[in-house]
């Protein structure tokens, strides 16, 4: 049992069907005890003194098919800790079941929306978690965006009487699966920072730069050029100081033989960090990119 106070969300997108959960707290690591998604299954934060056996349990109950609010029911009856328990779940469905005991260290509380919990325990005041919700139904943009909107309005609105320290966010797909990790789409972390939430929304852009970079690659595949470029472009734009996304842009162009709208790109990242000339040429040994050595010295001549 840890002393788990924070404040917290999960919720269900209801056009995409995502499950995520996302939290704040004064304490070191919070991602490691608090939130718990799996694909098509659910999302649950488990917090105030917490017990981080209701996160796998309730898994995997509601895995089996029993709903949120059956599944906190059986939880809270074999716990005799249940009054200093904080709980929220939401199942593949939406459908919502929290839990707020009596004994949480005050402000305590919690409100809940169509497919979305926001609690918070140990709060400054009592608009905390009332200001989460309503971030959460104005924000716009996807599941990510949203649930940023809502810790960062819990902090807004005063947060954690102690202050901050630790974040983290997780988002899984509406896909269950006997590999759930391979629909994992948002796992983002910060352990200990004076500042977790602008940690925790640069750490969140750069994991959206890398989904767009792989759906660019899916199109480019494909041979949409036009829509895989854009995806590149959009995420060179999110996280701009990352040369590595335009490298395996470069690489993929190469290799699919568009070698002319690879060149400048290869140029571009040479030029920040030289390294990538001396890898790029240990690709086609990995049949990464094809063996073709005119094209390596063309690729090479763009090395200043």
């Amino acid at each position: 049992m840890a002393f788990l106070h924070t404040y917290s969300i999960v919720a269900r997108d209801e056009k995409t069907g995502q499950l995520g959960v996302a939290v704040q707290s004064h304490w070191f690591a919070v991602g490691s005890l608090c939130p718990w998604v799996e694909a098509g299954v659910g999302a649950i934060a488990t917090q105030s003194m917490t017990e981080p056996a209701y996160g796998p349990r309730g898994l995997e109950a509601l895995r089996s098919g029993k709903p949120a609010r059956q599944v906190l029911e059986e939880l809270l009856a074999i716990d005799e800790g249940r009054e200093l328990r904080q709980v929220a779940i939401v199942d593949a469905q939406g459908q919502i079941a929290v839990h707020t005991g009596g004994r949480c260290i005050s402000a305590a509380g919690h409100q809940t929306g169509e497919g979305f919990s926001v609690q918070a325990n140990m709060m400054l005041n009592a608009s905390v978690w009332p200001a989460m919700a309503a971030a959460f139904e104005q924000a716009q943009g996807d599941l990510s965006l949203r649930m940023l909107a809502a810790l960062q309005a819990a902090q807004t609105a005063g947060g954690d009487i102690r202050g901050q320290q630790s974040a983290c966010m997780l988002i899984a797909d509406s896909i269950k699966s006997d590999q759930p990790l391979e629909h994992l789409l948002v796992d983002v972390r910060v352990d200990d920072s004076a500042q977790p939430l602008v940690e925790l929304e640069r750490l969140l852009n750069i994991q959206r730069a890398y989904n767009l970079m792989n759906q660019g690659d899916a199109l480019l595949a494909e041979d949409e050029i036009k829509g895989a470029l854009e995806k590149y472009g959009q995420a060179a734009a999110l996280a701009p100081d990352i040369d590595e996304l335009p490298f395996w842009q470069a690489v993929t162009l190469a290799d699919m033989g568009k070698v002319e709208e690879a060149l400048p790109i290869f140029a571009q990242v040479f030029k920040q960090n030289p390294n990538w000339a001396e890898l790029v040429q240990r690709l086609p040994a990995s049949e990464l990119l094809r063996d073709d050595p005119l094209m390596m010295q063309r690729i090479l001549s763009m090395k200043e």
